[in-house]
């Protein structure tokens, strides 16, 4: 399944047509994908952006995908190299580091995604991006003619874990390519609390789904509540002047310029998401109460 398939099954289960998803899923990829409902939809931009996976990568083969679903590539045989060796260039992939996406990905190239071009036979030079990897960590190794090791890797946005396979390949001397992949944590979202479309479907069928709510999946922004009376004109659209007694210490801090906030009725009824700009709050989602 496609993320949009995952959408569209969500769709039809529940009846709605405003369903949308966060943080793209390739497709034979498995594991979390953050799914919003109706107005939610909304508020996907400000989940957030940190993900985890579980990959398995398969040395001494290379693909034109970076994966097993493309065509294989001719490259050096996989030397005799331990798990220490594998270990010790690993280390390459911590951090800030620079990468290039594959070319069968959806990154644009004067407005024409990369697959697209690769499916048309074009070749093109691909920038290469600073992402960062915030920790790797091998599960499993299994030595052979074409050995493979599990690895852990937590990362921020726009990583490509195919792009990790390829080039711990090429740092060996060798090809590398994602051999199998699952998400276990997307946008604060962990694997092990997040629903298989059979669990889905019971729930729905006993009247006894209910989704994560907003205030509850956006609580890694710092919160500000407003009174009955800023409230209401907030709920109008209006910007809010922000008093620093307005501003509660804990957040005062972090609330630099341009700082999303999660903003709240002082009764605690989630209201939407404001940008902290100049000691002014600007409305950036309203999320009228209902």
């Amino acid at each position: 399944m496609t993320s949009h398939d995952c959408v569209g099954r969500v769709r039809r289960l529940l009846g709605i047509k405003r369903v949308g998803h966060g943080g793209t899923l390739d497709p034979l990829a498995t594991g979390v994908l953050p799914i919003a409902l109706g107005r939610a939809t909304r508020l996907l931009q400000f989940l957030r952006q940190d993900k985890a996976y579980e990959a398995t990568i398969r040395l001494g083969v290379a693909t034109t995908t970076d994966d097993l679903a493309g065509e294989p590539l001719a490259v050096p045989p996989a030397l005799d190299f331990d798990l220490e060796t594998v270990n010790a260039v690993l280390q390459q992939f911590q951090g800030n580091i620079q990468q290039v996406p594959p070319s069968y990905s959806a990154i644009q190239i004067q407005g024409q995604r990369l697959y697209d071009l690769a499916r048309a036979g074009k070749s093109v030079a691909v920038p290469p991006r600073t992402v960062e990897i915030y920790s790797v960590g091998i599960l499993d190794w299994r030595p052979g003619e074409l050995p493979e090791v599990d690895l852990t890797i937590a990362c921020g946005p726009g990583t490509y874990i195919r792009a990790i396979a390829r080039d711990l390949g090429k740092a060996l001397g060798t090809g590398g390519t994602l051999a199998a992949l699952s998400r276990t944590q997307s946008s604060g979202f962990l694997r092990s609390e997040s629903l298989a479309f059979e669990d889905l479907e019971l729930q729905i069928q006993a009247q006894t789904f209910s989704p994560v709510l907003p205030a509850v999946a956006l609580n890694h922004l710092p919160e500000i509540q407003l009174s009955a009376e800023i409230a209401q004109r907030w709920c109008w659209g209006q910007k809010i002047g922000l008093d620093p007694e307005l501003i509660p210490e804990s957040t005062t801090e972090s609330t630099s310029k341009s700082e999303f906030l999660r903003v709240h009725h002082q009764d605690g009824q989630f209201l939407g998401i404001g940008q902290h700009q100049e000691a002014v709050l600007v409305p950036k989602v309203v999320y009228q109460p209902q």
